[in-house]
């Protein structure tokens, strides 16, 4: 996951050529042109292929016949965006290099996913993460995550789509409202036509296309700067390369405990329980594949992470050397790194074509991503359970008909994107904010076996209170705060009006010199740390909740859907304890023993809850264990 950086000043459209020189040769437009043609044609040929023999298995999760690398890069490409791809040079640029401990965060954020998430997503056989919570807790809590996350998703999705397309139109003058509908209309054909295998595959090549784009450009740039070498050597001069920053004042925007560990948090927010990535899991062949491409984002996301801050820093050395333009100097930070990229490879033809052609890979793997998950949960929550003769009836022609139905909304999103002014950062934040509370539900269910379903729409909703509050607040003190100079050094700089961030957009705040106090020292809290404040609350306020209910008492609980953390635990004793506190764990071993249980999920076709509760009744009795230790239909 990359962290993009935008302005706190919305951009406005313009077809005003002036403001940055058009450098795009006939083979720019061609280089550009070939990439839509291509990701169009991957699309059309899995959408083609077989056709009238496709079921909807393979259109919502590609047969579950996946491997490890293609989805590996899809999960990168997914969160990858255009707004990523211009935001983190920009940050470098600004702020120097302490945004780069953000890696120091994937580790432990994509591990967890891989040895907690996966395994019990994969186990229970779903198609909707949000599923799950039906399993675990009741059909209010699933209706409940669904609904949070249509509305996450269906907010950011048009401003991914804008927000690039308005900063190559005030850069090169490039049509804004035809890239919007040529992007728009490309990935609605093949996302609604080709399903999941197509939306995965086109990721892939727009992953390498993303990654050819920035290579490109560090190679061209530090051949005419001096090197890699000099690169850094002006950097350090000019106190861009920071060290480690180890204040653990969570009011700091970033230090390397806000990057290393209240990264952590995001990370999971996204690679853990975000419907998106969880589909890709789940259309891997097997358990085990799906693990492996978990593993393999990481170097990924290294790679990723490391081409965006040598971009900015290669873009600093540049403009040391070379003076900037007026309209560059006066431009907001999300179009820093196009006009130097227009600048930097103006002469040669291809490359700003092959660079426009990376941004708009971000857009179409972040978009195509979001429209097939948001078909498959509204096929999945919304109408296979409530409207169960309509949803078999044409199943393949209504799921085609979700996915275009949603790329249609994304058009009309971008549209009212370009009306909202100043409320356009507060759509972008949506996303940041929804993130936090739906894996503190998540987490709720999997290591609190005494979390029962009010406790869990409880505290969902105390979380997203929690989040609208603080991101809300912080977006109304950064507009009433006045804009100063920004610092030589990000790492030892307080910004004390931090602008929530959506997972994959940071937009910059205003700061000012005084530090605040009172609820404006509340809305400074580091955007980095929101999805751990969020979720904590969700936790907090649905154990609470649950306690006072009484718990699961008289309600009966899945095994497979609970993380054995006890039992986890008492593995890392030495033998000699394990006896000794064998007798006292008996309970917790009890309700999280469901190994053959969650294999007849694995192995079966299943199809609603009814189907896995019978499934459930026939691996308890064959473990010897009390039925009523699965999971009934139980609601609000």
């Amino acid at each position: 996951m990359s962290v993009g950086v935008s302005t706190s000043a919305p951009l406005s459209p313009t077809s005003d050529t002036s403001m940055g020189t058009s450098t795009f040769s006939l083979v720019d437009y061609v280089v550009f042109i070939l990439l839509l043609v291509l990701s169009l044609a991957i699309g059309l040929y899995h959408a083609f292929r077989g056709w009238g023999r496709h079921t909807v298995g393979e259109l919502l999760m590609a047969n579950r016949k996946m491997g490890c690398l293609p989805v590996a890069l899809s999960l990168l490409a997914t969160f990858q965006s255009a707004v990523a791809i211009l935001g983190v040079p920009s940050e470098i640029y600004r702020f120097g290099t302490q945004y780069w401990f953000l890696g120091c965060c994937y580790f432990l954020g994509l591990l967890i996913p891989a040895h907690i998430f996966i395994p019990i997503f994969y186990r229970l056989h779903l198609t909707s993460a949000y599923e799950y919570l039906e399993l675990r807790f009741s059909k209010t809590v699933r209706v409940c995550g669904t609904m949070t996350f249509i509305f996450q998703m269906v907010i950011y999705m048009g401003v991914v789509l804008y927000a690039p397309s308005l900063a190559l139109n005030a850069v090169t003058g490039f049509d804004l409202w035809l890239s919007v509908l040529t992007l728009g209309i490309v990935c609605t054909i093949y996302t609604s036509l080709g399903g999941l295998k197509a939306v995965i595959w086109t990721d892939v090549f727009q992953t390498l296309v993303m990654f050819l784009g920035q290579l490109a450009v560090i190679i061209v740039g530090s051949a005419k700067v001096g090197g890699l070498g000099h690169v850094w050597a002006v950097a350090s001069e000019h106190g861009r390369i920071s060290g480690i920053e180890l204040d653990p004042d969570p009011f700091v925007r970033h230090t390397f405990w806000t990057l290393a560990f209240g990264g952590v948090f995001m990370m999971l927010s996204l690679y853990g329980v975000n419907q998106a990535q969880v589909q890709r899991y789940l259309s891997s062949r097997t358990e085990k594949a799906a693990v492996l491409s978990c593993y393999a984002v990481f170097p990924c996301q290294q790679v990723a992470l490391c081409m965006g801050c040598l971009i900015g820093l290669v873009m600093f050395a540049y403009y040391q050397e070379n003076p900037m333009s007026i309209q560059q100097a006066q431009a907001a930070p999300d179009q820093f790194v196009l006009y130097f990229v227009i600048d930097l490879l103006k002469g040669l033809p291809g490359l700003p074509g092959l660079f426009v052609a990376c941004l708009f890979s971000g857009s179409l793997s972040t978009i195509s991503s979001a429209f097939n998950s948001l078909a498959t949960v509204t096929m999945e929550d919304l109408i296979r359970p409530w409207f169960p003769e309509f949803a078999e009836a044409r199943p393949i022609m209504l799921s085609r008909g979700l996915a275009f139905g949603y790329g249609l909304l994304c058009l009309g999103m971008a549209y009212i994107s370009s009306q909202m002014g100043p409320v356009l950062q507060a759509a972008i934040s949506i996303f940041g904010m929804v993130g936090g509370p739906l894996l503190g539900l998540f987490c709720l269910g999997m290591f609190f076996p005494c979390a029962n379903p009010p406790g869990a729409v409880v505290g969902l909703l105390a979380g997203l209170v929690m989040a609208f509050w603080i991101g809300i607040g912080s977006i109304v003190t950064s507009m009433g705060s006045r804009i100063s100079p920004p610092p030589t050094n990000g790492s030892s700089f307080s910004l004390p009006s931090n602008l929530t961030v959506a997972t994959v957009t940071t937009l910059m705040p205003s700061t000012t010199l005084s530090k605040p106090t009172g609820l404006r020292r509340l809305y400074s809290l580091s955007y980095l740390w929101y999805s751990a404040h969020n979720s904590t609350t969700v936790i907090v306020v649905g154990l609470i909740v649950s306690l006072l209910t009484g718990g699961m008492r008289g309600r009966s609980l899945n095994p497979a859907t609970i993380y054995p953390v006890w039992s986890k635990l008492l593995a890392l004793l030495p033998l000699s304890c394990q006896k000794r506190l064998h007798s006292g764990s008996h309970s917790q071993n009890h309700l999280i023993d469901g190994e053959l249980f969650s294999k007849k999920l694995r192995n079966g076709v299943l199809g609603d809850s009814r189907d896995k509760e019978a499934m459930a009744l026939d691996g308890m009795a064959h473990q010897g264990s009390n039925p009523t230790c699965v999971l009934h239909e139980t609601s609000l």
